[in-house]
Protein backbone atom coordinates (compact mmCIF):
# COMPACT_ATOMS: atom_id res chain seq x y z
CA UNK A 1 0.00 0.00 0.00
CA UNK A 2 3.13 1.88 -0.09
CA UNK A 3 3.41 2.88 3.77
CA UNK A 4 6.90 2.23 3.20
CA UNK A 5 9.69 2.86 0.60
CA UNK A 6 10.87 -0.84 -0.14
CA UNK A 7 9.59 -3.95 0.96
CA UNK A 8 12.61 -4.29 3.36
CA UNK A 9 11.47 -1.17 4.69
CA UNK A 10 7.88 -2.38 5.04
CA UNK A 11 8.46 -5.30 6.27
CA UNK A 12 10.95 -3.77 9.54
CA UNK A 13 7.58 -1.08 9.79
CA UNK A 14 5.59 -4.17 10.52
CA UNK A 15 8.15 -5.68 12.80
CA UNK A 16 7.96 -2.75 15.01
CA UNK A 17 4.75 -2.70 15.62
CA UNK A 18 3.60 -0.22 13.34
CA UNK A 19 0.54 -1.90 11.56
CA UNK A 20 -2.35 -2.66 12.29
CA UNK A 21 -4.57 -5.19 10.54
CA UNK A 22 -8.72 -5.12 11.27
CA UNK A 23 -7.62 -2.67 14.40
CA UNK A 24 -5.52 -5.52 15.95
CA UNK A 25 -1.55 -5.32 16.15
CA UNK A 26 -0.02 -7.26 13.72
CA UNK A 27 4.53 -7.56 14.25
CA UNK A 28 4.74 -10.96 11.38
CA UNK A 29 5.92 -9.78 8.23
CA UNK A 30 4.29 -12.62 6.21
CA UNK A 31 0.86 -12.26 8.13
CA UNK A 32 -1.31 -13.47 4.91
CA UNK A 33 -4.46 -10.46 4.43
CA UNK A 34 -7.85 -11.44 3.65
CA UNK A 35 -10.01 -10.07 1.00
CA UNK A 36 -11.67 -6.87 3.10
CA UNK A 37 -8.79 -6.57 5.64
CA UNK A 38 -8.38 -2.83 6.20
CA UNK A 39 -4.61 -2.55 7.15
CA UNK A 40 -3.68 0.66 8.82
CA UNK A 41 -0.56 1.95 10.37
CA UNK A 42 -0.49 2.79 13.89
CA UNK A 43 -1.33 6.04 15.93
CA UNK A 44 3.04 6.41 17.00
CA UNK A 45 3.92 5.17 13.66
CA UNK A 46 1.70 7.71 11.68
CA UNK A 47 4.18 10.21 12.92
CA UNK A 48 7.55 8.86 11.11
CA UNK A 49 8.90 10.92 8.65
CA UNK A 50 9.49 7.95 6.28
CA UNK A 51 6.13 6.80 6.22
CA UNK A 52 4.78 10.26 5.67
CA UNK A 53 7.31 10.04 2.59
CA UNK A 54 6.71 6.90 1.71
CA UNK A 55 3.00 7.50 1.64
CA UNK A 56 3.50 10.44 -0.19
CA UNK A 57 5.46 8.99 -3.18
CA UNK A 58 2.74 5.99 -3.11
CA UNK A 59 0.02 8.96 -3.87
CA UNK A 60 2.12 9.83 -7.34
CA UNK A 61 2.26 6.06 -8.32
CA UNK A 62 -1.28 4.38 -9.87
CA UNK A 63 -2.56 2.34 -6.86
CA UNK A 64 -3.91 -1.34 -8.24
CA UNK A 65 -7.27 -2.40 -8.51
CA UNK A 66 -7.12 -5.09 -5.97
CA UNK A 67 -6.89 -2.47 -3.16
CA UNK A 68 -7.68 0.64 -1.82
CA UNK A 69 -5.61 3.62 -0.33
CA UNK A 70 -6.56 6.46 1.54
CA UNK A 71 -2.20 8.00 1.90
CA UNK A 72 -3.57 11.00 3.69
CA UNK A 73 -5.17 8.76 6.29
CA UNK A 74 -2.11 6.19 6.51
CA UNK A 75 -5.39 3.42 5.62
CA UNK A 76 -6.09 0.98 3.27
CA UNK A 77 -8.45 -2.22 2.06
CA UNK A 78 -7.46 -5.14 0.69
CA UNK A 79 -10.34 -5.72 -1.87
CA UNK A 80 -9.38 -9.19 -3.79
CA UNK A 81 -6.55 -11.25 -4.62
CA UNK A 82 -4.73 -10.15 -7.90
CA UNK A 83 -6.05 -11.86 -11.24
CA UNK A 84 -2.25 -13.42 -12.66
CA UNK A 85 -3.00 -10.89 -15.71
CA UNK A 86 -2.88 -8.01 -13.05
CA UNK A 87 1.03 -8.50 -12.12
CA UNK A 88 3.42 -6.80 -14.08
CA UNK A 89 5.24 -8.62 -16.51
CA UNK A 90 8.49 -8.81 -14.96
CA UNK A 91 7.26 -11.53 -12.24
CA UNK A 92 9.72 -14.66 -13.22
CA UNK A 93 7.23 -17.04 -11.60
CA UNK A 94 9.87 -20.26 -11.59
CA UNK A 95 12.10 -17.78 -9.82
CA UNK A 96 9.83 -17.92 -6.99
CA UNK A 97 8.96 -21.42 -6.98
CA UNK A 98 13.09 -22.15 -6.98
CA UNK A 99 13.29 -20.09 -3.49
CA UNK A 100 10.18 -21.35 -2.09
CA UNK A 101 11.26 -25.16 -2.25
CA UNK A 102 14.91 -24.88 -0.93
Amino acid sequence: MGFGASRAEARQIVRHNGILVNGKRVNIPSYQVRAGDVIEVAGKAKEQLRIKAAAEAAAARSIPEWMEVDTKGLKGTFKALPARTDLPQTINESLIIELYSK
